[in-house]
C-alpha cells in the first residue's frame, strides 16, 4: 500500500458515497486507475465493505449498555457455546473476547431500560456458562471511530 492507496482509504472512511471521479480528483489520479486501486483494495481485503450510519433511535437502539461477562470456566466447549449464543442475539451489536478479566465485553443496544432488563433476565442470563456480568450505562459517547460523513452504500459512479 502506498500513499495514494492510503489517501483513497482516508477519503472513503470520511465519506463512502464519494463518486469514483471525486476520489480520483482528490488523490490526483484519473478515474480508471483510481477505480482499479479501489477494486484491488477490496479484493485484498483492505476495504471490507461500505456502510450507512443509521440514527440509533430509528432502529429502537438508542439505549446502549456496556456489559462485562465472566464465564464459569474456560473449557473450549463452554467458550464455543457462549460465543454462539452471544452473537445470535440481535441486541448485541459488538462483542469481544478479552485477555484477563472480564472474559468478554459486549455492547448491547436496545430501545430503553425496560427492554434491556427483559433482554438481560430472559435471554442473556439464560446462556449456559455465564457466571457473572456487570452492566454499565454510558453517559455520552466522547469519541467513536466512525467519521461524520454522509454514510452510504459505496463509491457512487464506479
Amino acid at each position: 500500500m502506498d500513499r495514494t492507496d492510503r489517501a483513497i482509504i482516508d477519503h472513503l472512511r470520511r465519506d463512502c458515497r464519494l463518486a469514483n471521479t471525486e476520489i480520483a480528483d482528490r488523490v490526483g489520479l484519473t478515474p480508471s486507475p483510481c477505480l482499479r486501486r479501489v477494486r484491488r483494495l477490496e479484493d485484498e481485503g483492505v476495504i471490507l465493505g461500505y456502510h450507512a450510519r443509521i440514527a440509533p433511535h430509528a432502529l429502537d437502539r438508542a439505549f446502549e449498555v456496556l456489559v462485562d461477562l465472566e464465564l464459569t470456566d474456560q473449557a473450549r466447549a463452554t467458550l464455543e457455546r457462549f460465543e454462539a449464543a452471544l452473537v445470535s442475539f440481535d441486541e448485541v451489536v459488538e462483542a469481544r473476547r478479552m485477555f484477563g478479566a472480564p472474559d468478554y465485553h459486549a455492547v448491547v443496544a436496545v430501545a430503553d431500560l425496560a427492554t434491556y432488563e427483559r433482554f438481560l433476565t430472559q435471554r442473556l442470563m439464560a446462556v449456559p456458562g455465564l457466571a457473572k456480568l456487570q452492566s454499565r450505562f454510558p453517559m455520552k459517547t466522547i469519541k467513536a471511530d466512525v467519521p461524520g460523513g454522509r454514510g452510504g452504500a459505496g463509491p457512487a459512479g464506479t
